[in-house]
């Protein structure tokens, strides 16, 4: 198998749920390193790969050569997976593995701006275009800071969060950011969580759109998956897995009102999805081996025959 950087979490239980073999199109959403999909080309099948990185597409070109035609890297957002795929004449595929979030090969990079493990540019552009962190925080007023470090980073302090900012701008750098925020709620060398965390994966949702992405790119493999296809999600935090559990529910029909129909009611639409797994985590060893790992979750169920219950852009 082609070596990758960063080993893909819960890979395993992924490649279970998706068993790939020859003659079988994968799309994996979120291409990263390769690692999902290096295991679906060595299983034989055949992958279209989106990440709206640059920086991964072109990491990827090796790759691409490696496999002689069974992989094809799109640089775009993954909820454009139908347009994209519908342009090359493709309408079904037989499964999509979707592993969300930022990276650890982003993560990692400190001029990317991502973390604050390494001080860098304040930028977690994910495209490498558009808003920037600092753009973001440096312009929007106190309570859309605010709202945003509440909703995306369940802040409870968020108010406070966001006056530190504003008062501290402008800001360039992640060390700059991380310095406030400690600040602001207090820092303690011994405490178990950084106090920064929860604001930057705030501001790092918000700037890349990540949950209105995840909720667009699920609606695009429901219309992209043809009967007896597997969706494969893997989130790492609660916000995501929220998204995932609440869409993969109602796909399946799961907790509707059961109702007598009356003469001529229409009944509610067929389930798109079955067999819809519970939450799997990952072992002990798989953690300790990657502790990124901790915090993810998989989710994964099966395509109906049954059209889908809206069309993807």
């Amino acid at each position: 198998m082609t070596d990758a950087p960063h080993i893909p979490v819960l890979l395993d239980e992924v490649v279970a749920a998706i068993a790939p073999r020859p003659g079988m199109t994968i799309v994996d959403a979120t291409f990263g390193a390769g690692g999902y999909t290096a295991a679906l080309l060595e299983a034989g099948a055949s992958v279209h790969a989106f990440d709206r990185d640059p920086d991964a597409i072109a990491a990827g070109q090796a790759m691409v050569a490696q496999y002689e035609g069974r992989l094809a890297l799109h640089p775009a957002r993954f909820s454009a997976m139908q347009a994209e795929l519908a342009a090359l004449g493709i309408t079904q595929v037989d499964a999509v593995v979707m592993d969300i979030g930022v990276s650890s090969m982003q993560l990692d990079q400190g001029d990317r701006g991502f973390a604050f493990m390494h001080d860098g540019p304040l930028d977690m552009r994910m495209s490498q275009a558009g808003e920037s962190a600092a753009d973001f925080l440096n312009t929007a007023d106190e309570e859309a800071i605010a709202n945003v470090i509440y909703r995306y980073g369940e802040e409870r302090q968020s108010r406070r969060v966001a006056r530190a900012i504003v008062a501290a701008r402008p800001l360039t750098t992640t060390g700059e950011l991380a310095r406030v925020v400690r600040r602001a709620l207090g820092h303690k060398p011994h405490d178990k969580k950084d106090p920064a965390t929860r604001t930057f994966q705030a501001v790092r949702i918000h700037v890349n759109d990540e949950l209105g992405e995840l909720e667009a790119g699920l609606a695009a493999a429901e219309a992209l998956l043809g009967e007896g296809g597997v969706l494969a999600v893997v989130s790492f935090h609660s916000l995501e897995d929220r998204i995932v559990k609440h869409f993969l529910r109602e796909a399946s029909g799961a907790g509707r009102a059961v109702s007598r129909h009356l003469p001529g009611e229409i009944p509610g639409p067929a389930p798109t999805f079955v067999r819809v797994s519970k939450g799997i985590r990952p072992g002990e060893a798989e953690i300790q081996r990657n502790p990124r790992a901790r915090s993810s979750t998989l989710r994964h169920a099966i395509r109906t025959g049954a059209p889908a219950r809206s069309i993807a852009a």
